[in-house]
């Protein structure tokens, strides 16, 4: 404005100046005029002749010129604006998209014609489907209390279905921000969509109506899936393929590789509308790791949703084996890291089977046949159905079936989980065990009806079936174990379980050493290890090869000695020295004493150094959660219980600190490759009760004597009077105790019999044994779950794992020990996953 106002002025001077014959005041006001004028052009004149600034002033006083200003302002300006906007993308829209929620979901559109072209998600019947029924689902959720959380839908498959109409395949996305994450839970997503369908009580169907869309209420599924999920299943993605069985019985090849590099890739597979798929895996190459990084998913569906999950593969496959789905879908999801890794395989349609069948059955034992599980040999689908009608000769008559791997339990409280079995109106529950069983029915006519009832594919059963005396079931000369099976009466009491459940071995009066009689000695006295008779003779002759069963040594030839305690004893037993083979174990040498008054765990007192080598703390995202035992320079021992929910499957939260005295002074820290939990645990009765942990990386051998693994005992082994027995861990000192103790804590314990621990706890198996003190002073406590009970041999031997912490009646309390997982039952397993 100031150059516009000097402008201004110069035009009147000049105007009024040129203009003659003008009175004297105009003059006064020319010259005025005149003199600011001459002013103004001295002021220039001196500013044209001062010196022109240098440097950093010159550029200074260039940049606050007006016209500069004006840019500089500008270009500022826009430089907050954009920092502005990357601030708020980073921290706000950013932080929204990474925090979205995404669900996959099915359920069956009823009363609807499903046409072939739905099988294409390119043609104009799919895009035209889709979009109606992506606008019901979107509509249901934009009126309900989620709408402004819910983002879109997505349609991904249509496919017919065994029962008519169209089974809907589909994404939801919502996005949330931390503190609104649990209004998208997954029971809440489900439940808004399920109270949308509005059905009628007049018809009682099943089929309600979603905004005018016919849906079955009882087929919806909504599961939250992973954001990968998403994206690698997603339109366009280059990893998912689709292939058809149009003919019943037709096999279509499944190969996939994975020798360049890396592989996440997805097949979705269907078949003709009342057929089922039956997929057979021939082999499988991949690293073993608990699925974290190689991995075959397969699921009940089009989509990776966790309540569809069929079945998992997370080890190499060399045998063939074959699975079912429940309907004419199912989805593979592979997962392979670099390296020459395969998968081979083909799948078909197979027409649903009816399983129904009357039997008559025959008396002679040499005379029996079969009956097997649905589908078999294929493992059994999560839904399946069976019926037998069995009819005898005479009702004097029943109907006896031995399983190999089965044991049927009347039906308690909880639901049944592997088979669900109905015996003349009677409920059963099927579970499968590491032995042979027999189920007597005594009734000459009956219906036998079995039901598939576990959530993922489970293992094939067959049984055979014969008719048996019902006032009579086992000979004159035989017992009859509770698990069905007859033994010889002579084999009673014995020390050997004949019954597979130790019914043989309980209320045995304990035995007569006998020793100069004319009877032979005692099975449990001969060659134990100990003295038992003045003269020596229950240790004579323990060498001497016989005939092989549980209760004797077995050597690597396959030849047997009585000698039941010949591992690691530093004598070679058998001829040729297996016996003596792999005993860098079980020798701990004390470091340093740590001083027995900080605390105790249940009656227990503080380890030394170097005490127990073998010794694990396992620790779930960073807080100390169970015990574990070291059995190889990378294999751990635990408790199966410990991995039993979900999240605690997976090795990733695990640490194993290793070569530890006191919490946070571990020598080494471990990364889990994988856990292996035993495949016939059961989380209600803790029966097999037992995981294998491995390390990604061997532990150093510079680590010994503090990390040392300890003796696994052999299926012969046994535990006498003059054994030493102990607990470690740093479990609790007391059931109210509140506070874990920081030092390892050990307590001396005594094993009882089986009948006594039978007398505390009742039923136990005859994989767990018990140990403790009368009185309950000394006890392991829970945080000691999975940890050793150790015991030594005789005269300062090796230490070997006797028993692994699984569970009790709280913690130290009178006449109740705790219950441990039996490890010498486990030996073969064990060897033949660490070997």
């Amino acid at each position: 404005m100031g150059t516009e106002g000097e402008a201004n002025e110069k035009t009147s001077a000049d105007e009024d100046a040129s203009q003659p014959g003008a009175a004297s005041i105009a003059d006064v006001s020319v010259e005025v005029a005149t003199v600011d004028h001459t002013v103004q052009k001295v002021c220039r004149r001196y500013r044209k002749t001062r010196r022109k600034p240098k440097g950093l002033n010159r550029l200074w006083a260039h940049l606050l010129n007006v016209p500069h200003l004006a840019i500089i302002i500008t270009a500022v300006v826009f430089v907050v604006v954009v920092i502005m906007w990357s601030l708020l993308w980073v921290f706000i829209f950013r932080r929204e998209s990474n925090n979205g929620a995404y669900f996959a979901g099915m359920f069956r559109v009823a009363n609807v014609e499903f046409i072939p072209e739905y099988r294409q998600a390119e043609s104009n019947e799919f895009v035209s489907m889709a979009n109606k029924i992506q606008h019901v689902v979107s509509n249901v959720y934009k009126m309900s209390s989620v709408a402004r959380l819910y983002k879109q839908a997505v349609i991904s498959d249509l496919s017919n279905t065994n029962k008519g109409g169209v089974l809907v395949h589909f994404w939801m996305v919502f996005v949330v921000s931390r503190l609104k994450t649990p209004a998208v839970c997954e029971e809440c997503v489900g439940a808004i969509f399920r109270d949308s369908v509005h059905t009628s009580m007049k018809n009682r169907s099943n089929v309600g109506y979603l905004l005018g869309l016919p849906v079955d209420i009882d087929s919806i599924l909504i599961n939250v899936v992973q954001r990968s999920d998403y994206s690698s299943n997603g339109a366009g993605s280059q990893c998912v393929d689709k292939l058809y069985a149009n003919l019943p019985g037709a096999s279509v090849p499944l190969n996939v590789f994975s020798s360049w590099g890396g592989l996440n890739c997805y097949v979705k597979l269907t078949s003709v509308p009342g057929s089922l798929i039956r997929l057979t895996v021939t082999s499988f190459l991949i690293e073993p790791s608990d699925c974290v990084s190689d991995a075959l998913m397969v699921y009940d569906a089009l989509l990776p949703m966790r309540g569809r999950i069929l079945h998992r593969l997370c080890e190499p496959v060399s045998s063939s084996f074959s699975l079912v789905s429940t309907s004419n879908v199912m989805l593979l999801s592979f997962r392979m890291t670099n390296g020459n890794k395969s998968f081979r395989g083909h799948f078909e349609a197979i027409a649903e089977e009816v399983c129904m069948s009357q039997i008559e059955t025959h008396l002679q034992p040499h005379i029996s046949d079969q009956i097997y599980s649905p589908f078999h040999p294929s493992l059994l689908p999560p839904q399946c159905f069976c019926s037998w009608q069995f009819e005898t000769l005479n009702s004097a008559l029943g109907v006896a079936l031995q399983f190999q791997n089965y044991v049927l339990t009347p039906k308690g409280l909880k639901g049944c989980e592997q088979g669900w079995w109905k015996v003349n109106e009677v409920i059963f529950c099927g579970s499968y065990v590491g032995h042979r069983t027999v189920f007597r029915i005594a009734d000459h006519s009956l219906e036998v009806e079995f039901r598939c009832s576990s959530r993922n594919s489970a293992q094939p059963f067959q049984a055979s079936y014969i008719s048996y005396n019902i006032s009579q079931p086992c000979p004159e000369s035989h017992f009859l174990c509770a698990t069905g099976l007859c033994v010889e009466k002579s084999r009673r009491c014995d020390g050997l379980d004949d019954c597979q459940d130790e019914s043989d071995e309980v209320s045995c009066s304990k035995p007569t050493k006998n020793c100069g009689g004319s009877s032979p000695l005692h099975p449990l006295f001969v060659c134990n290890g100990e003295i038992d008779c003045t003269n020596g003779i229950d240790e004579i002759n323990c060498t001497q090869e016989t005939t092989c069963s549980a209760i004797r040594y077995q050597c690597s030839s396959g030849s047997c000695i009585l000698k039941k305690n010949a591992r690691c004893d530093g004598v070679h037993d058998c001829q040729d020295r297996s016996d003596e083979q792999d005993c860098a174990c079980g020798r701990p040498s004390v470091l340093k004493k740590v001083d027995s008054s900080i605390g105790r765990i249940v009656g227990g007192d503080n380890s030394g150094e170097g005490e127990w080598p073998w010794q694990v703390s396992l620790h779930f995202s960073g807080n100390m959660y169970c015990g574990a035992s070291v059995l190889s320079s990378d294999w751990l021992i635990s408790a199966a219980h410990c991995f039993s929910k979900e999240r605690l499957s997976d090795p990733r939260f695990w640490r194993a600190h290793l070569g530890m005295l006191t919490q946070g002074s571990a020598k080494h820290t471990a990364e889990i490759q994988r856990i292996v939990v035993h495949e016939y645990y059961n989380a209600y009765t803790f029966d097999y009760d037992v995981a294998l942990l491995q390390l990604k990386k061997p532990w150093p051998a510079a680590l010994r004597p503090l990390v040392q693994p300890v003796c696994l005992p052999p299926p012969s082994h046994t535990i006498t009077d003059s054994h030493r027995c102990l607990v470690t861990g740093w479990g609790y000192r007391s059931e109210e105790d509140k506070v874990l103790p920081s030092v390892l804590q050990k307590a001396e314990v005594s094993l009882l019999s089986q009948t006594d621990c039978k007398k505390s706890y009742g039923p136990v198996s005859p994989r767990m044994l018990c140990a403790g003190v009368p009185s309950g002073e000394r006890d392991a406590c829970r945080g000691d779950s999975g940890g050793p009970l150790s015991c030594q041999a005789p005269g300062g031997g090796r230490w070997f794992l006797i028993g692994i912490v699984s569970w009790g009646a709280g913690c130290g309390r009178p006449g109740l020990p705790g219950v441990y997982t039996r490890v010498n039952k486990f030996t073969s397993w064990i060897y033949s996953h660490i070997s």
